[in-house]
């Protein structure tokens, strides 16, 4: 039974992988990851903001002080020692990448193109095997079109593929007003993989205090449709590498997300919930499938399911979309 496959132009021994999470904040937590059986594991992201953040303390010491004696140290700026900044960062890479013997995939979450490109090239150095770029952000100006949205994508992409020399890949959101040409632009532009999907944590309103309040909540299964839809779209029109995410909780969003066309299955929810030894669950529910049905190896199976076996994809998609509401029935009537 042959379950390895490729992403990002590594050889996995199986599609699960570990997304970014705070299971990959320490050297523990990835080396506990190893042992539950993923193929690979995404570091914990990296904002924008801690590494700009660390940067101006570091201006400041250097000015504030001039014309001061070197001993009094109680006025420089602290930190917060909670949150892991750049130098931690680079530090875990390189213990994660000399002491565990699966990829390591660091991950930026930014919003401009300015600054982290330098950072990207110190991740390289530091011994990551690939860097997923998540430019986590909402517009909010209605004066910016979703051309200039897209073009920013394209900034950064550009930008960092000048700095840095493995592997790429970009998380994103689905909301792009023509995601299928977004993606292959993006494709051309020479990402090496497309993580689908972000999840945006939305806020939440206390109507007892009158405040808005911030609201996490661990995906579900329920979530799974829409990756899903756009995984199987794309599948097979594209050189880049598909990665799911979101929704994954057993064997059998792993399954379904394969079929679509994913080249691997990232999962934190499930991991969080259940442990990192959850992965091997994962991986085994896999097999025995596999094994059931007389697949023996994982490209027997990626894709079988995929628009690429369809003709003219949007109107089964249209037609599909017609039974599915012609089909409900209403209790009440």
């Amino acid at each position: 039974m042959d379950l390895s496959t490729r992403y990002l132009g590594l050889n996995l021994s199986h599609p699960i992988v570990a997304s970014a999470s705070p299971l990959s904040e320490t050297l523990d937590g990835i080396k506990r990851l190893e042992e539950g059986g993923v193929a690979a594991v995404v570091l914990f992201s990296l904002f924008e903001e801690q590494i700009r953040q660390e940067s101006a303390a570091l201006s400041y010491l250097l000015d504030y002080g001039s014309d001061s004696f070197a001993e009094a140290l109680s006025y420089f700026p602290r930190i917060d020692e909670r949150t892991p900044g750049p130098d931690a960062y680079l530090d875990l890479i390189r213990r994660a990448s000399e002491q565990t013997t699966i990829p390591i995939i660091a991950s930026l979450n930014c919003v401009t193109s300015e600054g982290w490109v330098d950072f990207a090239q110190q991740i390289e150095q530091a011994g990551a095997h690939a860097l997923e770029l998540n430019l986590y952000t909402l517009e909010t100006d209605p004066t910016i079109s979703g051309t200039e949205i897209e073009e920013r994508y394209f900034e950064v992409l550009r930008q960092v593929k000048a700095t840095i020399r493995i592997p790429i890949a970009l998380k994103l959101s689905p909301f792009f007003s023509a995601f299928a040409h977004f993606a292959q632009r993006l494709d051309q532009a020479g990402v090496d993989a497309l993580v689908l999907f972000n999840r945006f944590y939305q806020p939440d309103i206390d109507l007892v205090t009158l405040t808005v309040s911030p609201s996490l909540r661990l995906s579900s299964a329920d979530e799974i449709r829409l990756p899903l839809l756009w995984i199987a779209l794309l599948h097979g029109k594209l050189r880049a590498s598909l990665a799911a995410s979101t929704g994954v909780e057993s064997p059998e969003e792993v399954l379904k997300y394969l079929l679509a066309g994913a080249d691997v299955v990232m999962t934190t929810s499930s991991l969080l919930r259940h442990g990192p030894d959850h992965a091997r669950i994962l991986v085994e529910g896999l097999k025995r499938w596999m094994e059931a049905r007389e697949f023996p190896t994982l490209e027997k199976l990626r894709g079988l399911l995929s628009h690429s076996r369809i003709p003219n994809p949007g109107a089964y998609e249209r037609a599909t979309y017609i039974e599915m509401l012609e089909s409900y029935r209403n209790p009440y009537f």
